[in-house]
């Protein structure tokens, strides 16, 4: 059967997002000045920046939402980008799971209160990949999907189960973490990664997975990222790893090939915000993958997606099709890379 299209599971949320006047100290007042709603969670992002990328092959659906009103907004837009919802479950178990966004108007400082809600429902049983014809499985947020996050009795995490299904059912797999302060990443994570082909982790979740510090900023080590990047092969991951960060990114891939993307140079005044840069970045990666475009062009969308979701607060209004990101990157330019 020859695959073509591409399912992603996981996290399904609704961010409302509120732009307030300061960030106000404990029992003290702020001014909501503005509030919409938008798409959030590995899964939406991943597949609604496909679309909006112009993606031409099929897309999928696969996860929970709640009985109420932003579950059928979600199960609307999805509609108006072609995307699939056979698998996008309605629950009356819980509420569709949200985030509230405050956004200080002054510096663009987000803080985030999120409610977990029919994304914690979701189980391997949930997933069905025998009628799928889709050649990519993306998946995240792992640390974010309290069902798929469980340990099973050979102590894996459940979303271990989902992988290896996905798998054997012929469906190259992709996997993104939440960065989740604590300790889950090595006992959560870690057992997990012989059943992905592709991991993306940003710099916080590489070093939480391996140990390696690679830095931030200025500061950022290339060569600890290339040893971070082989550490993550070494633990399974069994076909490429994409570390990235502000400053880019780095493929490392179990043929031993390294490929740097340096950032695009966004001016400042072109950023309304970072939300969802990271999905971003992912999805231009995945869509270079499918099209079997060659690494460094592929990596080159990447960023150039990402570089392009900043021109909105949210984390998938601003991207336009991959021809017209790429020529946003080449336009203004690239960072150099670390040394």
């Amino acid at each position: 059967m020859s695959r073509t299209g591409l399912i992603a599971g996981g996290n399904w949320i609704t961010d409302h997002v509120k732009l307030i006047d300061t960030w106000p100290p404990q029992d003290a007042l702020a001014n909501i000045l503005g509030e919409s709603a938008a798409n959030g969670g590995s899964a939406y992002n991943v597949l609604k920046n496909l679309a909006r990328l112009g993606a031409p092959f099929p897309l999928e659906a696969v996860g929970l939402v709640g009985d109420d009103a932003d579950g059928r907004a979600i199960l609307a837009d999805c509609a108006v980008h072609g995307i699939r919802t056979d698998q996008l479950r309605t629950t009356r178990a819980a509420a569709t799971s949200y985030t509230d966004v405050m956004t200080v108007q002054s510096n663009g400082r987000r803080t985030f209160f999120h409610q977990r809600g029919a994304n914690a429902l979701l189980r391997p049983e949930h997933f069905d990949f025998t009628g799928t014809r889709a050649r990519f499985f993306h998946l995240g947020y792992l640390l974010l999907l309290d069902g798929l996050d469980a340990l099973e009795p050979d102590g894996r995490p459940a979303a271990a189960t989902v992988l290896a299904r996905a798998r054997a059912a012929g469906l190259i797999t992709s996997v993104d973490c939440v960065s989740e302060a604590g300790s889950r990443f090595r006992s959560h994570v870690v057992p997990a990664l012989s059943e992905v082909d592709l991991l993306f982790a940003n710099d916080f979740e590489t070093e939480q997975l391996t140990g390696v510090t690679v830095g931030r900023g200025d500061g950022l080590d290339r060569r600890a990222v290339e040893r971070a990047a082989r550490a993550l092969l070494a633990l399974g991951v069994r076909s490429l790893v994409l570390v990235h960060s502000p400053e880019g990114v780095c493929a490392c891939s179990a043929t031993g090939e390294t490929v740097w993307q340096p950032a695009v140079r966004v001016p400042p005044e072109l950023v309304a915000g970072t939300t969802g840069a990271g999905d971003a970045l992912a999805a231009g990666v995945l869509y270079g993958l499918h099209q079997a475009w060659p690494l460094p062009r592929t990596l080159e969308l990447g960023v150039c997606a990402a570089a392009v979701s900043l021109g909105s607060p949210t984390c998938s209004d601003a991207l336009v099709p991959a021809e017209e990101c790429l020529a946003f990157g080449r336009r203004h330019g690239f960072a150099v890379p670390p040394a």
